[in-house]
């Protein structure tokens, strides 16, 4: 009993510490080089109309 118990303490821990390691994972993540890109839609348009 003590260890079925002690196996899913332990599994739980192990997926809250992977999801809190991907959470931390997305914040250190530099902007997207595609949101960048949109940003300058309605200067640029201009450049494909010649």
């Amino acid at each position: 009993m003590l260890a079925r118990r002690f196996t899913i303490v332990c599994l739980l821990m192990s997926l809250f510490g992977m999801l809190f390691a991907v959470l931390v994972a997305e914040t250190g993540r530099p902007a997207r080089a595609w949101d960048a890109a949109n940003s300058c839609r309605p200067n640029c348009m201009n450049h494909f109309n010649r």
